[in-house]
């Protein structure tokens, strides 16, 4: 079986034969199999078991065909080695014992010791750059965004505390987007020394900043993560998460390769607002894949003809698979992506 590299040329706008097409989320409770698996374990239990993590990275390659696989892990992991007490609890999401208020709470935090305390996840990466014929796409979560977890002890519709410390206290902010920053990097290129072959810097709540704000708290930590990580040979993805259309035209000078859309902006859109300068990724609302399969492949379709406009598209969704959607579904979609991309693609060469 050959190498599937498409996902890797679509990231530098190069020439291919069908849009590469991959799920955030893909590996998760939409699945039946894996529900059974989550039945013996939890999610953090999972990650700490790299041949059970990894087993469950490749079903969805298997099952549906995907360009890449997204390594089984959660955007909280590494926090745990900064000293951070947290549980990931059912139907809420990261819940931290002791949320970060003031400036001693982020002082105490320590730096990220990969190999003490995370050899886990990176046994996880080195199974599967021998198993995979697709490429491994791992992951971060932006500072914000676990900034917010931390701030707020668990998930939260307002922000309140979190945009109270980023206001109020803006030193404080400046030192945990530092260390949080510093543990991205360092977290990363852990992830591609073990055989990661693209990465994502999930920021999936920065969409609640306004863009002034955005451009003031956040950017400069973000544009120094790329930057930092900029020698790294490998597809280099910002996400920047949900409600975040107007935040695109501040990205332009990211050291990053692509940029993920939510579905309010249109793909054609996200490039005029990013200046044409990244590939593009996404952008199904994830909800109509409860709708009937010709209207989900109506919406792909125009999605998928907008992203061949130009070199550089990812077809994605425009945040995670939710439990209710179903694989069959998501399975002829995957060959409805494929299928009509390469018909489309040559018509247009």
């Amino acid at each position: 079986m050959t190498y599937n590299d498409t996902l890797i040329r679509a990231s530098y706008k190069q020439d291919i034969g069908h849009v590469p097409v991959w799920y955030m989320r893909q590996a998760g409770r939409y699945d039946p199999e894996y529900r059974k698996i989550k039945e013996k374990y939890t999610l953090l239990e999972i990650c700490r078991q790299p041949e059970l993590a990894a087993e469950i990275t490749m079903m969805p390659v298997r099952k549906l065909g995907v360009d890449a696989a997204i390594l089984y892990s959660d955007i909280m992991n590494p926090v745990a080695s900064l000293g951070v007490d947290f549980d990931i609890v059912k139907n809420i999401g990261p819940v931290i014992d002791n949320p970060i208020r003031s400036k001693a709470d982020v002082e105490k935090l320590r730096p990220i010791d990969v190999e003490k305390d995370l050899s886990h996840i990176m046994e996880t990466i080195r199974i599967l750059d021998r198993e995979l014929q697709v490429p491994l796409i791992t992951f971060a979560g932006a500072p914000f965004t676990i900034a917010s977890y931390l701030i707020e002890g668990r998930p939260s519709k307002s922000y309140i505390l979190t945009k109270t410390l980023m206001y109020s206290e803006p030193e404080v902010w400046q030192l945990l987007m530092d260390k949080l920053g510093d543990m991205v990097i360092t977290y990363v290129r852990s992830h591609i020394q073990n055989g990661g072959k693209a990465f994502q810097l999930f920021d999936s709540w920065v969409g609640a900043l306004a863009p002034k704000d955005f451009q003031i708290y956040v950017l400069p930590t973000i544009t120094r993560i790329f930057a930092e990580l900029s020698d790294l040979n490998v597809p280099k993805i910002y996400f920047p998460g949900v409600s975040s259309g107007e935040l695109l035209p501040t990205l332009n000078k990211l050291q990053a390769d692509v940029i993920g859309l939510d579905w309010r902006v249109s793909i054609a859109e996200g490039r005029k607002r990013t200046g044409g300068k990244f590939a593009m990724q996404g952008n199904l609302d994830p909800y109509v894949l409860t709708a009937p399969m010709e209207t989900i492949k109506r919406y792909a379709k125009e999605i998928i003809d907008e992203g061949i406009a130009e070199p550089g598209f990812i077809f994605n969704l425009g945040h995670g698979l939710f439990p209710e959607a179903s694989l069959d579904k998501l399975k002829e979609l995957t060959e409805y992506i494929h299928e009509y991309s390469a018909s489309a693609l040559k018509q247009g060469k």
